[in-house]
């Protein structure tokens, strides 16, 4: 879509400038924020940005929005330079192993470093699979920082099956984590969250937000730590992180929930999470521990970093 330009109405006199491009872009009020972020959109030759989404229009302003493409024509940037690791395949679905510190896909067009960029490089057929788009051939996603076994879809069939196979619960989703303190046994947890911010996204246990399940075990006892075993039931934002945290055992480097204070002497560099499995919907992958998860394990054990 080329630049678009009108003159602001009588009966659309009064309303919004983010409701007012949403309705000119035939896009949701949310893609018509990014839009104004981008800095392009011009009131009666002014620049209006994000902080004026709320301006409210008179009748005979001039509105100018640049070219626009919608979400599901945005093509992600292959990166066949950027390393990445597959570890298992099947008919229309490959999994590879993210490591930390990887966006799953760009949120924006041009953004480099992800791991939908590298799968792009190597199966571009994934490119319009699902939700299409910065989004195309995703079926879950891990946090940035979060390591491990991460599905795509590269075909429309499968895409679909696995999607609903995570709708209901039917995915089996192994996690690692290293968390604060000692943590003893094995038990679920049941906690209702919501997201109290978005950016920095920011989760808390609230009364009436959506009930999450995570069942845990001890795997072995550290060095003012534990290792765990975490299989949530459930797929929320930050959900194992926020669940160990209320249990007063928040994971080593996790900065965000408690994490990485005094009493973490890990010297990790981000939260200590990995998703060391994933099955089901005829997909199976396992991912193995990542460099800097092993060092910081024979840390707490009290070992050399480079002993096995």
């Amino acid at each position: 879509m080329g630049v678009v330009r009108f003159s602001v109405e009588a009966p659309d006199a009064g309303v919004r400038l983010d409701a007012c491009v949403a309705r000119a872009l035939g896009c949701s009020r949310a893609e018509a924020r990014r839009v104004l972020a981008s800095g392009g959109v011009r009131v009666d030759g002014r620049v209006r940005g994000a902080s004026h989404k709320g301006e409210i229009l008179q009748a005979g302003s001039e509105v100018e929005i640049p070219p626009w493409v919608p979400p599901e024509g945005r093509v992600p940037e292959a990166e066949p330079e950027l390393p990445l690791e597959f570890v298992a395949s099947g008919p229309g679905w490959l999994a590879v192993d993210k490591p930390p510190g990887m966006p799953v896909h760009p949120l924006h067009e041009g953004e480099r470093g992800t791991a939908l960029g590298a799968v792009v490089a190597r199966h571009p057929e994934v490119v319009g699979v699902g939700e299409g788009g910065l989004r195309s051939g995703v079926v879950h996603r891990l946090d940035v920082d979060t390591s491990g076994v991460l599905l795509f879809a590269t075909d429309a069939a499968a895409w679909e099956r696995i999607r609903i196979a995570f709708r209901e619960h039917r995915m089996e989703k192994v996690y690692r984590a290293i968390v604060l303190g000692r943590l003893d046994g094995a038990d679920q947890i049941d906690l209702p969250l919501e997201v109290a911010r978005s950016r920095p996204a920011r989760v808390r246990v609230a009364e009436g937000g959506r009930l999450v399940s995570i069942a845990w075990r001890t795997v072995e006892t550290l060095d003012g730590a534990t290792l765990v075993e975490a299989r949530p039931m459930t797929g929320f934002l930050h959900q194992i992180r926020v669940a160990f945290a209320h249990l007063g055992h928040p994971l080593v480097g996790d900065r965000r929930y408690g994490g990485g204070g005094e009493d973490d002497v890990s010297g990790a560099d981000r939260h200590m999470l990995h998703a060391c499995r994933i099955a089901g919907a005829g997909t199976e992958a396992e991912a193995p521990e990542p460099p800097d998860w092993s060092a910081v394990l024979a840390r707490l054990r009290g070992l050399s970093p480079h002993v096995r």
